[in-house]
């Protein structure tokens, strides 16, 4: 901490320190790293901080909901994007410019465990960035003033959340005593124009095929759900209108491409339990607070990426032929680490959970 504190722009003891936290993937992603932003926001050693963050455009809208974060910057990364642009010497050097005039005192770099840290390092490093910290398990030479070490430093089976936290505390931010380290996002907008309580939301969609359960399970779990005396309501994002109006049939109130990323915090925040796929709206709702019945596909590990600190339960077959490979489409025929899920089973999840306060 010597580095930045010893940083050669001029500061008081009224001046924030500057801090730059990248997230460059995907909006749960950003949720996930929530906790981490709000330690860097708390201040360093009686200093205030102004907290930048770095996203993807695939997580800009998450990282605005964020506590603690007062500005946000947007640019795709050829080293981390899931569909990556390529790699353009004028976009590097107009990132550059942009964090250059920023003056940042430090730089967080929270990966996780399949992503590098140290590209996007040695662009700071180059605009003058003097303190970075960063999990990174290949050796980063001069890059890095903080470096944790996968399955050294902190247990690499780690949720998200804490892994990202295990980095903040690192480098000399730490949670107030008062703050349990969940997932939170601002209070969302009103939704009553939309959708009164009670309900329970089954949200079908997911950014990787191989993370979603088949449309025709969705849609009998809403008519099951809407069976068994749950009124039950539908979301997803606007290019998935027509799959949430096949899974939304009769039974169920279809919402599909008619919410705001706010606006969707708000209906998640209402709903009594929320069945969703492991992607980003599983981690939307658990910031709101609201239980999750998790359709958990294996591709990633549950232990990492799991709805984090709200009650739920995980659905699907941990133990599938696809478990860890990080596959975007199913590579086992007839998806059976999902599709083995009943809708019988989502409704004894929903029955269990709804009305559990987070």
């Amino acid at each position: 901490m010597a580095v930045l504190l010893g940083n050669h722009r001029c500061m008081t003891k009224s001046s924030p320190v500057r801090v730059l936290v990248a997230r460059l993937d995907s909006d749960g992603d950003v949720l996930l790293t929530g906790p981490a932003v709000r330690a860097a926001a708390v201040g360093l050693r009686g200093r205030p901080t102004e907290v930048t963050l770095l996203a993807s455009p695939a997580g800009a809208q998450a990282a605005r909901l964020l506590p603690g974060v007062d500005h946000v910057l947007t640019w795709s990364s050829p080293w981390i994007a899931a569909q990556p642009p390529p790699v353009r010497r004028a976009d590097l050097a107009a990132l550059a410019l942009r964090l250059a005039r920023r003056r940042f005192d430090a730089a967080l770099l929270p990966t996780s465990f399949h992503q590098s840290a140290l590209p996007l390092a040695l662009l700071l490093r180059l605009v003058g960035v003097r303190f970075i910290a960063a999990i990174s398990a290949d050796y980063p030479g001069s890059l890095l003033d903080v470096r944790l070490r996968p399955g050294v430093d902190f247990d690499d089976d780690a949720p998200e959340p804490e892994r990202a936290l295990a980095l903040a505390r690192a480098a000399g931010f730490t949670l107030p005593p008062d703050d349990d380290g969940a997932l939170r996002v601002t209070p969302p907008p009103a939704v009553s124009h939309l959708v009164e309580p009670p309900y329970v939301v089954v949200h079908p969609g997911a950014t990787a095929p191989a993370r979603a359960w088949s449309p025709g399970r969705c849609a009998g779990a809403v008519e099951a759900l809407s069976a068994a005396g749950h009124r039950v309501v539908v979301t997803g994002s606007p290019n998935e209108r027509a799959l949430t109006a096949l899974v939304a049939g009769r039974s169920g109130l279809d919402l599909g491409g008619r919410t705001t990323f706010p606006e969707l915090a708000g209906v998640l925040a209402g709903a009594d339990a929320v069945v969703v796929g492991n992607t980003g709206p599983a981690h939307l709702a658990a910031a709101v607070g609201t239980p999750v019945v998790s359709l958990f596909s294996p591709v990633v590990p549950a232990s990492r990426w799991a709805p984090y600190a709200v009650p739920s339960v995980l659905l699907g077959d941990q133990s599938a032929a696809c478990r860890d490979t990080r596959a975007r489409t199913c590579p086992v025929p007839g998806h059976p680490c999902l599709d083995s899920v009943t809708p019988a089973a989502v409704v004894a999840a929903v029955g269990e959970l709804a009305g559990v306060a987070a």
